[in-house]
């Protein structure tokens, strides 16, 4: 009877020592949520993402953490499905309680997830281009908004000459989104209607809904649109607008490049692809294609190669399960996340606590940080001023920089602002 009296006792005392030791790891770390697509067909793209947020977590915690904690991230897999994505942050706010969580590419995946952490007053840090129309308490947009991508893609081009303008994406809300903003920025550019291709959609009224040809995800026969596009680039000179996303480009682009279309002939501009996506594509193929990012890997700067170095070596020596380490790239929503962290960093310091009222608020007071890209600032409305790049890809998969905005102020809502 005593045996077995010690012996609960020294099993509790174990049980209490092990309980006291996790709790002394709990206050010296802080829980970081990280939600992305690492299977499905938006694996191509989000798994990057990934991979740059634990080495921007790794880089701070080597600099002492953030007020003194150590970052904790917990990593889940949204694997390209979208209810899966709202059941996963919910699983980050409620279960692990994190104090932050930097996830999402798709506009749908946010969508999906913004009611939880609306209810749970959770904070999401977006880093992808996206089609504005938003702009929540709880998330941080450090995304480019239609402004600083589409239309300086658009202003470049028009001035480059172009006249004709064939939209093309993928058949989500943010495609579907950017291109309604787009149609109204040509329109009053004075580009008539009939040099604008992809087709429309009408309402009973006779507005225009929907503008544009668009694929589902993962689509892969894109030889009847590209035939299309041939056809309508005949008799003027035209470009191609993508928002084509995740793996789906792939098989565009192949079909893109036999059919004898050329950079030269008719470029395509696509908002989905960076650097990290042309590793899967025939970047030799497609010299000439442009792209419209806040940031290039190719930018010449101090900031931007100590980050291309340090990232390219934690690569190297990373023991994380599942990271590619050959033929590794950065991008802009790579940076975007990375500048992300940064800034949530200075936020919760400025505020001197992990509360979320506390750092939204020191979020809207003006934060800056001179990232790859240059210097990100956060704004009242939740999203960032930040500079942009029009690039032209190369045989290598990077980008020769052509044309630089600078200092561009995030605006989200544009739909019905461009008249005639």
């Amino acid at each position: 009877m005593i045996s077995k009296i010690t012996q609960f006792v020294s099993v509790g005392a174990v049980a209490l020592g092990a309980m006291v030791g996790s709790v002394k790891a709990a206050d010296d770390t802080v829980k970081v949520g990280v939600l992305h697509s690492l299977s499905g067909t938006m694996a191509i793209s989000e798994t990057s993402l990934r991979d740059v947020l634990l080495f921007t977590f790794d880089e701070i915690n080597a600099k002492g953490g953030v007020l003194g904690k150590k970052i904790e991230p917990v990593v889940v897999d949204g694997a390209s499905n979208w209810p899966l994505f709202a059941e996963k942050a919910k699983q980050l706010l409620e279960q692990d309680k994190v104090a932050v969580t930097f996830g999402c590419w798709t506009s749908v995946s946010r969508k999906s997830v913004l009611p939880v952490y609306e209810k749970n007053n959770g904070l999401l840090f977006y880093p992808v281009q996206y089609e504005g129309q938003e702009e929540s308490q709880n998330v941080c947009y450090t995304a480019e908004a239609v402004n600083q991508q589409a239309t300086p893609a658009i202003d470049y081009l028009l001035k480059q000459g172009f006249t004709k303008f064939y939209l093309i994406g993928t058949d989500y809300v943010y495609p579907q989104t950017t291109n309604l903003v787009l149609l109204e920025y040509l329109l009053s550019k004075g580009v008539p209607i009939e040099n604008i291709g992809g087709g429309f959609k009408k309402d009973d009224s006779g507005k225009i809904i929907s503008a544009g040809k668009y694929t589902p995800f993962g689509h892969t026969d894109y030889q009847q649109i590209v035939a299309e596009i041939k056809q309508f680039s005949a008799g003027g000179k035209t470009a191609v607008v993508s928002t084509l996303n995740g793996d789906t480009n792939v098989p565009f682009f192949k079909e893109y490049a036999a059919s004898g279309l050329t950079a030269e002939t008719v470029p395509v501009v696509s908002f989905s692809i960076a650097e990290d996506e042309f590793r899967g594509l025939p970047a030799k193929q497609l010299v000439g294609q442009l792209g419209c990012w806040t940031y290039f890997q190719s930018i010449k700067s101090e900031e931007n190669k100590t980050f291309v170095k340090a990232f390219k070596k934690w690569i190297k020596t990373t023991t994380v399960p599942g990271i590619v380490k050959e033929g590794r790239v950065v991008d802009s929503p790579m940076v975007l996340s990375y500048d992300g962290v940064y800034l949530w960093k200075a936020a919760v310091e400025k505020a001197g606590s992990f509360d979320v009222d506390k750092v939204r608020a020191a979020w809207k007071s003006g934060l800056s940080f001179d990232g790859p890209g240059g210097k990100v600032t956060t704004q009242p409305n939740m999203h960032l001023t930040k500079n942009v790049f029009i690039g032209e890809s190369k045989a290598d998969g990077q980008f020769k920089i052509l044309e630089e905005f600078k200092d561009v102020y995030g605006e989200p809502w544009l739909l019905g602002k461009f008249k005639k």
